[in-house]
């Protein structure tokens, strides 16, 4: 299934998306869905597991905007090699922990996967060129 860098950057959406719903759902059990439904003119933060999900959402949608650009230049390019596969199925698996490494709030972890990932797409940039 992971046979290219197109469809790892298909998956890491569907990864993202995931992600969106883990945390509007959670917030919503957390919240009560009244104020899901309404139109949330007063603000009403989410705490623990809901509001990690929220943060891990906002880096992950971070991630993506820096992991696409790169995998689209390189696609363009017709530029994809062992090594641009390596980096992007690196970057899959690192983002894959990093989601629930946030929301259960191991840091160590956290951290390494997300400096793992983030290297990877950085490579990527440097493959592109």
């Amino acid at each position: 299934m992971l046979n290219d860098e197109l469809s790892i950057l298909a998956l890491y959406g569907l990864v993202v998306a995931l992600t969106l719903l883990a945390q509007a759902t959670g917030a919503a059990t957390q919240l009560g869905m009244g104020y899901a439904l309404s139109a949330r003119d007063e603000q009403r933060p989410a705490a623990g597991v809901p509001a990690r999900l929220e943060r891990a959402k906002r880096n992950s949608v971070t991630a993506m905007a820096l992991f696409a650009p790169a995998i689209l230049i390189l696609a363009l390019r017709d530029a994809f090699t062992a090594d641009t596969l390596l980096a992007a199925q690196v970057f899959l698996v690192a983002r894959v922990i990093y989601v629930p490494a946030y929301a259960f709030g191991i840091r160590g972890l956290r951290t390494l996967v997300w400096m793992i990932g983030f290297i990877a797409t950085i490579l990527l940039y440097f493959l592109a060129l």
